[in-house]
């Protein structure tokens, strides 16, 4: 007999994480990665301003941060002109994700993803004992209208839908998404996924009335404004569902430094718009790598491009793991068909000179 007891649930699950950091990869390897390109985190850095903003800060970091995120609250209350009470901030997606599932999510719930999407959210759901149905990509896009029949099929209470999507990078138009809100089954949240959405065209936002209770939208400071270790997120949505946060969410969770920089972040929009140049540009030149090296670049409305290596799981593997061999560091999707893809984010032109120069001799070997 042990002495701990843990929950049954916990007794059942495997231990492991959804994703290996490149850190530990390095560990492993005693090396460095001379290019990292395989988390989508923003190379081009934060806005000068958010940097300094929490150089200023740092010797008040003594303080707890304010657990209610009020200045940023309100910052980003005015940048999307929504009310402050529509948005609760959180450490990061992932971290709004787990409050989200644990809002809904009991022993058995159903609840619906893509079979291949991010793999966080399904961590949480089964963290929390629901139970995952899972709906093909199609064309190598997430398919909201199947998602939707799913849930209704299986009673879902959670319906997740990134736009756009992470691994593929394919986007759904806001026109589409909205069309479908009337098919979301009674009881059921649509939870939308916007992490990459500043990188993506116009038309992939939807136009959705921030008080209607079928949706919640999810955005992030770790993609265009590049400030993916701050751990900042945060969620929109009608105020009588974030009210709900406020019985469970941790409310020191919030990073002082982090809070101070997303908030000078918000407020340099040129900043932004520099930075969506920049990720264009690089992503333009990953698909002519692809182009030059004979694989097809999947069109991408985010800051990576997955590229399909024409073949199955085991040659792409093969191919990523000569990358790591050549000191750089991508990642693949992990589920048939789109195993057959290699996933590169963008990166400054020097990591991509790193990439352009290894990829050959990766598929060569793989070939081999």
């Amino acid at each position: 007999m042990t002495h701990t007891r843990f929950t049954p649930l916990i007794d059942q699950l495997p231990a492991t994480v959804p994703f290996v950091g490149p850190e530990t990869q390095e560990r492993g390897r005693a090396r460095a990665f001379a290019a990292r390109l395989g988390a989508n985190e923003n190379g081009f850095g934060p806005s000068p301003r958010a940097i300094q903003a929490m150089q200023d800060a740092v010797t008040e970091v003594w303080k707890y941060a304010d657990p209610t995120s009020y200045d940023l609250r309100h910052a980003l209350a005015t940048h999307h002109a929504i009310p402050t009470d529509s948005i609760v901030v959180g450490e990061g997606i992932d971290g709004l994700l787990g409050y989200l599932v644990r809002l809904f999510v009991q022993m058995g719930d159903a609840v619906v993803t893509s079979d291949g999407a991010y793999p966080t959210f399904n961590y949480h759901v089964q963290g929390f004992g629901g139970t995952l149905h899972k709906v093909p990509y199609r064309n190598d896009a997430e398919d909201l209208p199947a998602l939707l029949d799913r849930a209704r099929q299986v009673d879902a209470k959670l319906v997740y839908f990134a736009n756009p999507d992470n691994p593929m990078g394919t986007y759904a138009r806001g026109v589409d998404i909205v069309a479908q809100l009337d098919r979301i089954p009674q009881g059921c949240l649509l939870v939308l996924d916007e992490a990459y959405v500043e990188f993506a065209p116009a038309d992939a936002v939807p136009q959705i009335a921030i008080d209607d209770p079928r949706v919640i939208r999810l955005r992030t400071f770790s993609k265009a404004y590049g400030m993916a270790g701050a751990r900042v997120g945060y969620a929109m949505g009608a105020t009588a569902l974030i009210a709900q946060f406020e019985k469970i969410r941790n409310h020191f969770g919030m990073n002082r430094l982090s809070q101070i920089g997303a908030v000078a972040a918000v407020q340099d929009q040129d900043w932004l718009t520099q930075t969506v140049t920049q990720v264009a540009a690089a992503r333009d030149r990953l698909m002519h790598i692809a182009q030059d090296n004979g694989l097809a670049g999947i069109p991408s409305a985010t800051n990576f491009v997955t590229m399909d290596c024409g073949r199955d799981g085991a040659f792409a593997q093969r191919v990523l793991q000569g990358l790591i061999y050549r000191d750089v560091f991508v990642r693949m999707p992990f589920v048939a068909p789109q195993n057959r893809c290699i996933r590169v984010s963008v990166g400054t032109p020097h990591d991509l000179d790193v990439f352009a120069a290894a990829l050959p001799a990766a598929l060569a070997q793989a070939r081999d």
